[in-house]
């Protein structure tokens, strides 16, 4: 799944990304941790892990989207 960076906070390493329905959802420290990434920037396009459904959605991973 796809999303756009709409908030990270680099003091605290959390954050949120906008999904392509409109759609935000929050990450924390430690999923920002585990991507092994420095910074993440708002407008920023991610690919993000997540688990659950609908209102129970969560970020688990997030990769950096590059072009090929």
């Amino acid at each position: 799944m796809q999303a756009t960076v709409s908030t990270f906070d680099p003091s605290t390493g959390s954050g949120a990304v906008l999904l392509d329905d409109g759609v935000e959802l929050a990450f924390d420290a430690a999923t920002f941790r585990r991507s092994g990434l420095r910074l993440l920037r708002p407008g920023q396009r991610v690919r993000i892990e997540t688990v659950g459904e609908g209102a129970d959605l969560e970020v688990r991973g997030l990769q950096i989207l590059t072009l090929s």
